[in-house]
Protein backbone atom coordinates (compact mmCIF):
# COMPACT_ATOMS: atom_id res chain seq x y z
CA UNK A 1 0.00 0.00 0.00
CA UNK A 2 0.77 3.76 -0.87
CA UNK A 3 3.07 4.53 2.00
CA UNK A 4 1.25 7.91 2.15
CA UNK A 5 -2.09 6.26 3.14
CA UNK A 6 -3.39 3.95 5.86
CA UNK A 7 -6.12 1.83 5.31
CA UNK A 8 -8.94 0.49 7.30
CA UNK A 9 -11.86 -1.46 5.96
CA UNK A 10 -15.36 -0.63 6.96
CA UNK A 11 -18.46 -2.56 6.24
CA UNK A 12 -16.71 -2.74 2.96
CA UNK A 13 -15.56 0.03 2.39
CA UNK A 14 -12.28 1.33 2.12
CA UNK A 15 -11.38 4.31 3.24
CA UNK A 16 -7.67 5.80 2.72
CA UNK A 17 -6.61 8.58 4.66
CA UNK A 18 -3.54 11.12 4.47
CA UNK A 19 -2.55 10.96 8.18
CA UNK A 20 -0.86 14.58 9.57
CA UNK A 21 -2.40 16.74 6.09
CA UNK A 22 -6.12 15.56 6.41
CA UNK A 23 -5.86 16.23 2.92
CA UNK A 24 -7.74 13.27 1.19
CA UNK A 25 -10.17 10.52 2.02
CA UNK A 26 -11.33 8.07 -1.04
CA UNK A 27 -14.00 5.91 -0.45
CA UNK A 28 -14.09 2.75 -2.21
CA UNK A 29 -16.60 0.15 -2.32
CA UNK A 30 -14.41 -3.85 -3.14
CA UNK A 31 -15.30 -5.29 -6.30
CA UNK A 32 -16.29 -8.85 -4.47
CA UNK A 33 -18.16 -7.17 -1.58
CA UNK A 34 -15.95 -8.73 1.05
CA UNK A 35 -14.45 -6.23 2.51
CA UNK A 36 -10.79 -7.30 1.22
CA UNK A 37 -8.36 -4.80 0.87
CA UNK A 38 -6.45 -4.42 -2.75
CA UNK A 39 -3.65 -1.90 -3.25
CA UNK A 40 -5.04 0.44 -5.74
CA UNK A 41 -1.86 2.06 -6.20
CA UNK A 42 -0.38 -0.48 -8.08
CA UNK A 43 -0.63 -0.57 -12.04
CA UNK A 44 -2.37 -2.99 -14.04
CA UNK A 45 -0.32 -5.46 -15.70
CA UNK A 46 0.47 -4.66 -19.46
CA UNK A 47 -2.39 -6.20 -22.00
CA UNK A 48 -3.11 -5.29 -25.74
CA UNK A 49 -6.63 -5.09 -27.42
CA UNK A 50 -9.43 -2.76 -26.14
CA UNK A 51 -9.44 -2.05 -22.24
CA UNK A 52 -12.01 -4.21 -20.29
CA UNK A 53 -14.67 -3.00 -17.78
CA UNK A 54 -13.01 -4.41 -15.03
CA UNK A 55 -9.37 -2.78 -16.06
CA UNK A 56 -11.23 0.26 -16.52
CA UNK A 57 -12.97 -0.11 -12.59
CA UNK A 58 -9.45 -1.11 -11.29
CA UNK A 59 -7.75 1.81 -13.08
CA UNK A 60 -9.78 4.53 -12.20
CA UNK A 61 -9.82 3.44 -8.69
CA UNK A 62 -6.12 3.62 -8.14
CA UNK A 63 -5.92 7.13 -9.89
CA UNK A 64 -8.83 8.23 -7.35
CA UNK A 65 -7.37 7.07 -4.65
CA UNK A 66 -3.85 8.49 -5.47
CA UNK A 67 -5.71 11.47 -6.25
CA UNK A 68 -7.51 12.15 -3.18
CA UNK A 69 -4.79 10.98 -0.73
CA UNK A 70 -2.58 13.88 -2.31
CA UNK A 71 -0.33 11.52 -3.91
CA UNK A 72 0.08 13.94 -7.07
CA UNK A 73 2.83 12.19 -8.83
CA UNK A 74 1.15 8.64 -8.14
CA UNK A 75 -2.14 9.87 -9.67
CA UNK A 76 0.02 11.76 -12.64
CA UNK A 77 1.66 8.04 -13.19
CA UNK A 78 -1.51 6.45 -14.01
CA UNK A 79 -2.65 8.44 -16.92
CA UNK A 80 -1.82 8.88 -20.07
CA UNK A 81 -0.29 12.74 -19.74
CA UNK A 82 1.60 12.72 -16.34
CA UNK A 83 2.73 15.78 -16.53
CA UNK A 84 -0.35 18.09 -17.07
CA UNK A 85 -1.92 15.54 -14.48
CA UNK A 86 0.38 16.17 -11.87
CA UNK A 87 0.36 19.85 -12.26
CA UNK A 88 -3.60 19.42 -12.13
CA UNK A 89 -3.87 17.27 -8.71
CA UNK A 90 -1.22 19.35 -7.26
CA UNK A 91 -2.96 22.76 -7.87
CA UNK A 92 -6.37 21.17 -6.94
CA UNK A 93 -4.90 21.66 -3.26
CA UNK A 94 -2.50 24.60 -3.60
CA UNK A 95 -4.24 26.80 -5.93
CA UNK A 96 -7.85 25.57 -5.92
CA UNK A 97 -7.35 25.59 -1.61
CA UNK A 98 -8.96 22.46 -1.18
CA UNK A 99 -8.68 21.00 2.38
CA UNK A 100 -9.98 17.97 1.97
CA UNK A 101 -11.91 15.86 -0.43
CA UNK A 102 -13.78 12.37 -0.36
CA UNK A 103 -14.06 10.80 -4.05
CA UNK A 104 -16.13 8.11 -4.71
CA UNK A 105 -16.01 6.28 -8.03
CA UNK A 106 -19.23 5.16 -9.25
CA UNK A 107 -19.90 1.53 -11.74
CA UNK A 108 -17.96 1.68 -14.75
CA UNK A 109 -19.72 1.91 -18.03
CA UNK A 110 -17.15 0.13 -20.53
CA UNK A 111 -14.47 2.51 -19.92
CA UNK A 112 -15.55 5.62 -18.39
CA UNK A 113 -16.26 5.51 -14.88
CA UNK A 114 -17.94 7.95 -13.07
CA UNK A 115 -17.24 9.60 -9.86
CA UNK A 116 -18.50 12.16 -6.89
CA UNK A 117 -16.23 14.43 -5.32
CA UNK A 118 -16.94 15.66 -2.38
CA UNK A 119 -14.44 18.69 -1.43
CA UNK A 120 -13.98 21.73 1.46
CA UNK A 121 -12.24 24.58 0.54
CA UNK A 122 -10.45 26.82 2.88
CA UNK A 123 -9.03 30.27 2.55
CA UNK A 124 -8.48 32.50 4.91
CA UNK A 125 -10.37 30.99 7.74
CA UNK A 126 -13.14 30.27 5.56
CA UNK A 127 -14.82 26.44 4.51
CA UNK A 128 -17.04 25.65 2.49
CA UNK A 129 -18.59 22.49 0.03
CA UNK A 130 -17.53 22.17 -3.55
CA UNK A 131 -19.98 19.42 -4.47
CA UNK A 132 -19.74 17.59 -7.88
CA UNK A 133 -19.65 14.67 -10.11
CA UNK A 134 -17.51 14.03 -12.66
CA UNK A 135 -16.29 11.26 -14.81
CA UNK A 136 -12.73 9.89 -16.38
CA UNK A 137 -12.33 7.38 -19.36
CA UNK A 138 -9.38 4.93 -19.42
CA UNK A 139 -7.16 4.13 -22.53
CA UNK A 140 -4.43 1.65 -23.49
CA UNK A 141 -1.28 3.26 -23.17
CA UNK A 142 0.46 3.22 -26.04
CA UNK A 143 3.48 2.79 -25.02
CA UNK A 144 3.13 0.90 -21.78
CA UNK A 145 -0.05 -1.43 -22.48
CA UNK A 146 -1.15 -0.20 -19.54
CA UNK A 147 -4.79 1.00 -18.85
CA UNK A 148 -4.62 4.54 -18.09
CA UNK A 149 -6.78 7.23 -17.38
CA UNK A 150 -6.87 9.20 -20.99
CA UNK A 151 -6.34 12.98 -19.09
CA UNK A 152 -8.63 15.58 -20.04
CA UNK A 153 -8.84 18.92 -17.37
CA UNK A 154 -12.40 17.33 -16.89
CA UNK A 155 -11.31 14.93 -14.78
CA UNK A 156 -10.59 17.45 -12.09
CA UNK A 157 -13.80 19.36 -12.69
CA UNK A 158 -16.42 18.82 -15.76
CA UNK A 159 -16.78 22.31 -16.70
CA UNK A 160 -12.93 22.45 -16.90
CA UNK A 161 -11.76 22.83 -20.96
CA UNK A 162 -8.24 22.27 -22.49
CA UNK A 163 -6.35 24.48 -20.94
CA UNK A 164 -8.74 25.90 -18.47
CA UNK A 165 -7.49 26.01 -14.72
CA UNK A 166 -9.62 25.68 -10.55
CA UNK A 167 -8.94 28.29 -8.60
CA UNK A 168 -9.78 29.59 -5.63
CA UNK A 169 -8.85 32.96 -3.65
CA UNK A 170 -9.79 36.67 -3.99
CA UNK A 171 -10.90 37.62 -7.42
CA UNK A 172 -9.13 40.96 -9.28
CA UNK A 173 -12.26 42.00 -9.98
CA UNK A 174 -14.90 42.95 -7.45
CA UNK A 175 -18.76 41.59 -8.48
CA UNK A 176 -20.91 43.68 -9.88
CA UNK A 177 -24.90 44.07 -9.60
CA UNK A 178 -25.98 44.43 -13.62
CA UNK A 179 -29.57 45.60 -13.87
CA UNK A 180 -31.46 46.40 -17.08
CA UNK A 181 -32.43 49.48 -18.23
CA UNK A 182 -35.40 50.30 -15.51
CA UNK A 183 -32.91 49.05 -13.12
CA UNK A 184 -34.16 45.12 -12.63
CA UNK A 185 -30.97 42.88 -11.07
CA UNK A 186 -30.38 40.38 -14.32
CA UNK A 187 -29.18 37.12 -12.76
CA UNK A 188 -27.73 33.87 -14.17
CA UNK A 189 -30.63 31.82 -12.43
CA UNK A 190 -33.22 33.99 -14.01
CA UNK A 191 -31.93 34.75 -16.92
CA UNK A 192 -29.46 31.66 -17.80
CA UNK A 193 -28.57 32.95 -21.53
CA UNK A 194 -27.01 35.93 -19.31
CA UNK A 195 -24.23 33.93 -17.73
CA UNK A 196 -20.81 34.50 -20.09
CA UNK A 197 -22.40 37.75 -21.01
CA UNK A 198 -22.44 39.17 -16.97
CA UNK A 199 -18.99 37.53 -16.30
CA UNK A 200 -17.66 39.62 -19.08
CA UNK A 201 -19.21 42.48 -17.41
CA UNK A 202 -17.81 41.71 -14.46
CA UNK A 203 -14.31 41.20 -16.18
CA UNK A 204 -14.86 44.77 -18.32
CA UNK A 205 -16.27 47.01 -15.61
CA UNK A 206 -15.63 45.32 -12.08
CA UNK A 207 -12.97 47.35 -11.09
CA UNK A 208 -13.85 50.61 -12.37
CA UNK A 209 -17.57 50.49 -11.39
CA UNK A 210 -16.24 50.44 -7.67
CA UNK A 211 -17.07 47.74 -5.11
CA UNK A 212 -14.79 45.42 -3.06
CA UNK A 213 -13.82 41.84 -4.35
CA UNK A 214 -14.52 38.94 -1.38
CA UNK A 215 -13.47 35.18 -1.83
CA UNK A 216 -14.49 32.87 -4.49
CA UNK A 217 -13.45 29.52 -6.84
CA UNK A 218 -13.91 30.06 -10.47
CA UNK A 219 -12.51 28.23 -13.48
CA UNK A 220 -9.57 30.36 -15.01
CA UNK A 221 -9.78 30.37 -18.81
CA UNK A 222 -7.42 29.59 -21.22
CA UNK A 223 -7.69 32.76 -23.27
CA UNK A 224 -6.60 35.91 -21.27
CA UNK A 225 -9.52 38.11 -22.99
CA UNK A 226 -11.63 35.58 -21.61
CA UNK A 227 -13.94 35.76 -18.26
CA UNK A 228 -13.82 33.82 -15.41
CA UNK A 229 -16.30 31.54 -14.30
CA UNK A 230 -17.36 31.44 -10.65
CA UNK A 231 -18.16 28.27 -9.10
CA UNK A 232 -18.72 29.35 -5.35
CA UNK A 233 -18.68 32.45 -3.07
CA UNK A 234 -16.55 31.70 -0.13
CA UNK A 235 -16.91 35.40 1.08
CA UNK A 236 -19.12 37.71 0.07
CA UNK A 237 -17.58 40.80 -2.23
CA UNK A 238 -19.31 44.48 -2.37
CA UNK A 239 -20.76 44.39 -5.39
CA UNK A 240 -21.21 47.88 -7.28
CA UNK A 241 -24.16 48.23 -9.49
CA UNK A 242 -24.05 48.32 -13.61
CA UNK A 243 -26.51 49.70 -15.36
CA UNK A 244 -27.11 47.75 -18.84
CA UNK A 245 -29.02 48.49 -21.83
CA UNK A 246 -31.24 44.93 -21.57
CA UNK A 247 -34.68 45.26 -21.11
CA UNK A 248 -35.80 42.16 -18.27
CA UNK A 249 -39.11 41.80 -20.31
CA UNK A 250 -37.65 41.11 -23.42
CA UNK A 251 -34.67 39.26 -22.20
CA UNK A 252 -37.58 36.98 -20.46
CA UNK A 253 -39.11 36.56 -23.98
CA UNK A 254 -35.84 35.76 -25.29
CA UNK A 255 -34.97 32.78 -22.94
CA UNK A 256 -38.56 31.36 -23.36
CA UNK A 257 -38.30 31.64 -27.27
CA UNK A 258 -35.11 30.09 -27.81
CA UNK A 259 -35.49 26.90 -25.55
CA UNK A 260 -38.32 25.69 -28.01
CA UNK A 261 -35.30 24.86 -30.51
CA UNK A 262 -31.88 23.41 -30.40
CA UNK A 263 -29.13 25.46 -31.32
CA UNK A 264 -31.17 28.61 -31.40
CA UNK A 265 -30.21 32.38 -30.84
CA UNK A 266 -31.49 35.54 -31.01
CA UNK A 267 -30.68 39.13 -29.93
CA UNK A 268 -32.92 41.95 -30.21
CA UNK A 269 -31.86 46.03 -30.67
CA UNK A 270 -33.83 49.32 -30.13
CA UNK A 271 -33.57 50.88 -33.61
CA UNK A 272 -33.62 54.09 -32.84
CA UNK A 273 -30.47 54.17 -30.04
CA UNK A 274 -28.72 50.82 -30.94
CA UNK A 275 -29.09 49.84 -27.58
CA UNK A 276 -29.49 46.02 -27.26
CA UNK A 277 -32.28 44.77 -25.39
CA UNK A 278 -31.91 41.08 -25.14
CA UNK A 279 -29.35 38.17 -26.15
CA UNK A 280 -30.18 34.79 -25.71
CA UNK A 281 -28.76 31.42 -26.84
CA UNK A 282 -29.79 27.51 -26.14
CA UNK A 283 -26.97 25.97 -27.15
CA UNK A 284 -24.97 22.48 -26.33
CA UNK A 285 -22.00 23.91 -26.54
CA UNK A 286 -22.57 27.45 -24.06
CA UNK A 287 -21.07 29.67 -27.31
CA UNK A 288 -22.70 32.93 -27.28
CA UNK A 289 -23.99 32.57 -31.46
CA UNK A 290 -25.57 35.92 -30.29
CA UNK A 291 -22.80 37.97 -30.77
CA UNK A 292 -19.95 35.89 -31.71
CA UNK A 293 -21.37 33.79 -34.14
CA UNK A 294 -20.26 33.26 -38.17
CA UNK A 295 -22.62 31.58 -39.98
CA UNK A 296 -24.01 32.55 -43.73
CA UNK A 297 -27.03 34.99 -43.08
CA UNK A 298 -29.19 33.50 -46.28
CA UNK A 299 -31.54 35.76 -47.60
CA UNK A 300 -31.92 37.92 -44.50
CA UNK A 301 -28.78 39.51 -46.59
CA UNK A 302 -31.24 40.44 -49.20
CA UNK A 303 -31.76 43.66 -47.00
CA UNK A 304 -28.73 44.80 -47.54
CA UNK A 305 -28.09 43.76 -51.63
CA UNK A 306 -31.80 45.07 -51.81
CA UNK A 307 -30.38 49.16 -50.37
CA UNK A 308 -28.06 48.42 -52.56
CA UNK A 309 -30.04 47.89 -55.90
CA UNK A 310 -32.27 50.87 -55.13
CA UNK A 311 -29.57 53.00 -53.98
CA UNK A 312 -28.30 52.76 -56.94
CA UNK A 313 -31.34 53.12 -59.31
CA UNK A 314 -31.58 49.63 -60.50
CA UNK A 315 -34.59 48.34 -59.15
CA UNK A 316 -37.38 50.08 -57.57
CA UNK A 317 -39.79 48.92 -55.08
CA UNK A 318 -43.63 49.30 -57.43
CA UNK A 319 -41.05 48.22 -60.99
CA UNK A 320 -41.02 45.23 -62.35
CA UNK A 321 -38.25 42.97 -61.56
CA UNK A 322 -37.83 39.45 -63.70
CA UNK A 323 -38.18 36.28 -61.32
CA UNK A 324 -37.20 33.45 -63.21
CA UNK A 325 -37.09 29.76 -62.16
CA UNK A 326 -33.36 29.77 -62.15
CA UNK A 327 -30.28 31.87 -63.39
CA UNK A 328 -26.71 31.14 -65.07
CA UNK A 329 -23.45 33.25 -63.17
CA UNK A 330 -20.32 32.52 -63.28
CA UNK A 331 -20.59 29.10 -64.28
CA UNK A 332 -22.83 28.15 -61.69
CA UNK A 333 -27.08 27.96 -62.20
CA UNK A 334 -28.70 29.48 -59.19
CA UNK A 335 -32.37 28.72 -58.56
CA UNK A 336 -35.56 29.62 -56.45
CA UNK A 337 -37.11 27.25 -53.51
CA UNK A 338 -38.33 24.39 -55.09
CA UNK A 339 -37.71 26.29 -58.93
CA UNK A 340 -40.96 28.68 -58.62
CA UNK A 341 -41.10 31.46 -61.01
CA UNK A 342 -43.11 34.75 -60.82
CA UNK A 343 -45.50 36.01 -63.70
CA UNK A 344 -43.65 38.66 -65.96
CA UNK A 345 -44.50 41.86 -65.03
CA UNK A 346 -44.29 41.29 -61.24
CA UNK A 347 -42.83 43.88 -59.19
CA UNK A 348 -39.56 43.51 -56.79
CA UNK A 349 -41.10 44.41 -53.90
CA UNK A 350 -43.23 40.93 -55.03
CA UNK A 351 -39.99 39.54 -55.52
CA UNK A 352 -38.56 40.93 -52.42
CA UNK A 353 -41.26 39.39 -50.18
CA UNK A 354 -41.18 36.02 -51.86
CA UNK A 355 -37.58 35.85 -51.12
CA UNK A 356 -36.83 35.37 -54.99
CA UNK A 357 -33.02 34.57 -55.75
CA UNK A 358 -33.07 35.09 -59.35
CA UNK A 359 -34.76 38.62 -59.32
CA UNK A 360 -31.66 39.63 -57.10
CA UNK A 361 -28.81 38.06 -58.80
CA UNK A 362 -29.93 38.69 -62.42
CA UNK A 363 -29.24 42.57 -61.07
CA UNK A 364 -25.06 41.43 -60.88
CA UNK A 365 -24.62 42.84 -64.64
CA UNK A 366 -26.27 46.25 -64.35
CA UNK A 367 -24.00 46.50 -61.61
CA UNK A 368 -20.97 45.82 -62.86
CA UNK A 369 -18.90 46.07 -59.99
CA UNK A 370 -17.84 43.62 -57.21
CA UNK A 371 -17.39 45.71 -54.56
CA UNK A 372 -20.44 47.48 -54.86
CA UNK A 373 -22.06 45.06 -51.97
CA UNK A 374 -18.88 45.18 -49.41
CA UNK A 375 -19.40 48.88 -49.69
CA UNK A 376 -23.11 49.45 -48.59
CA UNK A 377 -22.38 47.06 -46.14
CA UNK A 378 -19.88 48.75 -44.51
CA UNK A 379 -20.83 52.55 -45.60
CA UNK A 380 -24.54 52.34 -44.76
CA UNK A 381 -25.04 49.23 -42.65
CA UNK A 382 -21.68 49.39 -40.58
CA UNK A 383 -20.98 46.41 -40.78
CA UNK A 384 -17.12 45.13 -40.39
CA UNK A 385 -16.50 48.25 -38.30
CA UNK A 386 -15.13 46.72 -35.24
CA UNK A 387 -18.03 47.13 -32.48
CA UNK A 388 -17.34 48.00 -29.41
CA UNK A 389 -20.28 46.36 -27.62
CA UNK A 390 -19.46 46.49 -23.89
CA UNK A 391 -18.53 42.67 -24.24
CA UNK A 392 -17.20 40.22 -26.67
CA UNK A 393 -18.88 40.80 -30.16
CA UNK A 394 -17.98 39.24 -33.87
CA UNK A 395 -18.38 41.56 -36.81
CA UNK A 396 -20.28 40.67 -39.81
CA UNK A 397 -17.92 40.02 -42.91
CA UNK A 398 -19.31 40.91 -46.42
CA UNK A 399 -15.89 40.37 -48.44
CA UNK A 400 -15.30 41.65 -52.15
CA UNK A 401 -15.91 38.69 -54.54
CA UNK A 402 -16.72 37.57 -58.70
CA UNK A 403 -18.16 34.98 -60.19
CA UNK A 404 -20.53 32.59 -58.84
CA UNK A 405 -19.06 33.51 -55.59
CA UNK A 406 -20.66 37.24 -56.30
CA UNK A 407 -24.29 35.82 -56.88
CA UNK A 408 -23.75 33.46 -53.72
CA UNK A 409 -23.26 36.89 -51.86
CA UNK A 410 -26.17 39.00 -53.50
CA UNK A 411 -28.35 36.24 -51.42
CA UNK A 412 -26.29 35.83 -48.09
CA UNK A 413 -24.24 32.65 -48.99
CA UNK A 414 -20.77 32.28 -50.28
CA UNK A 415 -18.07 34.25 -47.99
CA UNK A 416 -20.66 36.39 -45.89
CA UNK A 417 -20.74 35.39 -42.29
CA UNK A 418 -23.22 37.27 -39.87
CA UNK A 419 -24.73 36.26 -36.55
CA UNK A 420 -27.73 37.50 -34.75
CA UNK A 421 -26.70 40.66 -33.68
CA UNK A 422 -25.00 41.51 -36.85
CA UNK A 423 -28.74 41.11 -38.59
CA UNK A 424 -31.13 42.33 -35.82
CA UNK A 425 -28.62 45.38 -37.01
CA UNK A 426 -28.97 45.42 -40.23
CA UNK A 427 -32.72 45.43 -39.87
CA UNK A 428 -32.18 48.14 -37.11
CA UNK A 429 -30.82 50.26 -39.86
CA UNK A 430 -33.55 49.70 -42.36
CA UNK A 431 -35.99 50.79 -39.79
CA UNK A 432 -34.44 54.26 -39.25
CA UNK A 433 -31.97 54.54 -42.28
CA UNK A 434 -29.40 55.16 -39.82
CA UNK A 435 -26.64 52.80 -38.61
CA UNK A 436 -26.59 53.08 -34.69
CA UNK A 437 -24.21 50.61 -33.39
CA UNK A 438 -25.24 48.28 -31.21
CA UNK A 439 -24.40 48.86 -27.11
CA UNK A 440 -24.78 46.75 -24.46
CA UNK A 441 -23.82 48.96 -21.91
CA UNK A 442 -22.66 53.29 -21.74
CA UNK A 443 -19.58 53.95 -23.70
CA UNK A 444 -18.93 55.98 -20.87
CA UNK A 445 -18.21 53.48 -18.55
CA UNK A 446 -14.76 53.09 -20.77
CA UNK A 447 -14.65 55.95 -23.04
CA UNK A 448 -14.65 53.32 -25.53
CA UNK A 449 -15.04 54.33 -29.43
CA UNK A 450 -18.15 53.37 -31.06
CA UNK A 451 -18.41 52.82 -34.86
CA UNK A 452 -20.51 55.12 -37.02
CA UNK A 453 -21.03 54.54 -40.62
CA UNK A 454 -20.00 56.68 -43.52
CA UNK A 455 -23.35 57.81 -45.02
CA UNK A 456 -27.15 57.41 -43.68
CA UNK A 457 -29.41 55.45 -46.39
CA UNK A 458 -31.14 57.65 -48.36
CA UNK A 459 -34.82 58.65 -47.51
CA UNK A 460 -36.11 56.82 -50.73
CA UNK A 461 -34.50 54.08 -49.97
CA UNK A 462 -35.11 53.71 -46.69
CA UNK A 463 -38.64 54.16 -47.53
CA UNK A 464 -38.97 51.60 -50.24
CA UNK A 465 -36.98 49.22 -47.84
CA UNK A 466 -39.33 49.21 -45.02
CA UNK A 467 -42.30 49.24 -47.25
CA UNK A 468 -40.74 45.82 -48.77
CA UNK A 469 -39.95 44.13 -45.34
CA UNK A 470 -43.44 44.76 -44.37
CA UNK A 471 -45.08 43.23 -47.43
CA UNK A 472 -42.98 40.34 -46.49
CA UNK A 473 -44.54 40.39 -42.75
CA UNK A 474 -48.22 40.11 -44.28
CA UNK A 475 -48.28 38.53 -47.37
CA UNK A 476 -44.48 37.23 -47.79
CA UNK A 477 -42.14 34.43 -47.12
CA UNK A 478 -42.99 36.14 -43.16
CA UNK A 479 -46.38 35.95 -42.99
CA UNK A 480 -47.55 32.97 -41.08
CA UNK A 481 -44.42 34.09 -38.82
CA UNK A 482 -45.56 37.18 -38.03
CA UNK A 483 -48.90 36.89 -37.71
CA UNK A 484 -48.91 36.70 -33.72
CA UNK A 485 -47.07 39.88 -33.63
CA UNK A 486 -49.42 42.26 -32.49
CA UNK A 487 -50.25 45.80 -34.44
CA UNK A 488 -49.74 47.05 -38.08
CA UNK A 489 -46.47 48.39 -37.86
CA UNK A 490 -43.99 45.28 -38.80
CA UNK A 491 -41.85 44.17 -41.25
CA UNK A 492 -39.46 41.13 -41.96
CA UNK A 493 -37.32 38.96 -43.76
CA UNK A 494 -36.68 35.22 -44.14
CA UNK A 495 -33.62 33.22 -44.42
CA UNK A 496 -32.38 30.08 -44.95
CA UNK A 497 -28.16 29.16 -45.50
CA UNK A 498 -27.63 26.08 -47.26
CA UNK A 499 -24.10 24.66 -45.08
CA UNK A 500 -22.00 21.56 -45.27
CA UNK A 501 -23.75 18.59 -47.58
CA UNK A 502 -26.75 18.26 -49.30
CA UNK A 503 -28.02 16.00 -46.98
CA UNK A 504 -27.77 18.68 -44.39
CA UNK A 505 -30.86 21.02 -43.24
CA UNK A 506 -29.90 24.87 -43.90
CA UNK A 507 -29.34 26.90 -40.79
CA UNK A 508 -32.72 28.92 -40.07
CA UNK A 509 -32.53 32.85 -40.16
CA UNK A 510 -35.30 35.40 -39.30
CA UNK A 511 -35.07 39.22 -38.80
CA UNK A 512 -38.35 41.56 -38.29
CA UNK A 513 -39.49 45.03 -36.56
CA UNK A 514 -42.24 46.11 -34.54
CA UNK A 515 -42.36 49.18 -33.66
CA UNK A 516 -38.95 50.71 -31.85
CA UNK A 517 -37.71 47.06 -31.49
CA UNK A 518 -35.91 44.45 -34.61
CA UNK A 519 -34.66 41.41 -33.77
CA UNK A 520 -33.09 38.69 -35.33
CA UNK A 521 -32.81 34.85 -34.32
CA UNK A 522 -30.78 32.14 -36.00
CA UNK A 523 -31.28 28.04 -35.70
CA UNK A 524 -28.46 25.96 -36.76
CA UNK A 525 -29.68 23.37 -39.31
CA UNK A 526 -33.18 24.53 -38.25
CA UNK A 527 -35.02 24.62 -42.04
CA UNK A 528 -36.21 27.66 -43.67
CA UNK A 529 -36.42 30.73 -42.36
CA UNK A 530 -39.85 30.67 -40.91
CA UNK A 531 -40.20 27.13 -39.28
CA UNK A 532 -37.50 27.96 -37.04
CA UNK A 533 -35.84 31.04 -36.28
CA UNK A 534 -39.33 32.80 -37.31
CA UNK A 535 -41.83 32.18 -34.13
CA UNK A 536 -38.50 33.28 -32.12
CA UNK A 537 -38.45 36.64 -33.52
CA UNK A 538 -41.91 36.73 -33.15
CA UNK A 539 -42.15 36.05 -29.55
CA UNK A 540 -39.44 38.86 -29.18
CA UNK A 541 -40.96 41.46 -30.69
CA UNK A 542 -44.17 40.83 -28.94
CA UNK A 543 -42.51 41.60 -25.67
CA UNK A 544 -41.16 44.97 -26.62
Amino acid sequence: MNGAAKGAVIGGVFLAMVGATGYGVYALVGDSGNGSESDTSVQSAKGSGPVSEKEAAQAAKAFLAAWASGDERGAADLTNNAGAAQTAVGEFRTKAYVSKAVITPGEANGTTVPFKVEAEITYEGTTKPLVYDSQLTVVRGLTSGKPLVDWQPSVIHPQLQKDEKLRAGAPANPPVKAVDRNGEELTAEKYPSLRQILDELRQNYGSKAGGKAGAEVWIEPAVKEAPKRTLLTLVEGEPSTLKTYLDAKVQAAAEQAVVKFPEASVVAVKPSSGHILAVANHRKDGFNAAMQGNRAPGSTMKIVTGAMLLDRGLVAAGKPAECPKEVSWGGRAFHNLKNFDLPAGTDFATSFARSCNTAFIKQIKPVDDDSALPEEATEVFGIGLDWKTGVRSTDGKVPPATGASAAAAYIGQGRITMNPLNVASITATARTGVFRQPLLVSAELDGRTIATAQRRMKPSVQQQLVSMMKLTATNGTAREAMAPVRGSDKGAKTGSAEVGGAGDSPDSWFTGFSGDIAAAAMVEGGGHGGEAAGPIVAEVLNAG
